[in-house]
């Protein structure tokens, strides 16, 4: 029993992780750059903590929503209408004129 306890002792210490170490990894989580440890990790301690159980989802849906929208964007095309490109053009102009 005593050697089941230590390393289990033993396993805690290697896997607990801060609040602030633990929504670090779950930003890096979002973009893919987690290495297996620190998903691992990230896991043990979000089943624990309450709060950044909450904000991994939040994250998670943020980035669901951005990817979703990206998309949407690349589907369509925006054009400017005339007002637009009238005061871009101004805009533009007086860029020019400013740094002759």
């Amino acid at each position: 029993m005593y050697g089941k306890e230590l390393v289990q002792k033993i396993a805690i210490i290697m896997i607990k992780l801060s609040c602030n170490e633990a929504t670090q990894i779950c930003d890096k989580h979002q973009y893919g750059e987690a290495s297996f440890w620190e998903k691992l990790k990230l896991n043990v301690h979000v089943l624990f903590c309450k709060q950044c159980g909450e904000y991994a989802k939040e994250n998670t849906l943020l980035t669901k929503c951005y990817k979703f929208h990206r998309k949407q964007l690349k589907n369509s095309k925006h054009c400017l209408n005339d007002k637009e490109k009238i005061v871009l053009k101004e805009e533009i102009l007086k860029k020019n004129v400013l740094t002759k």
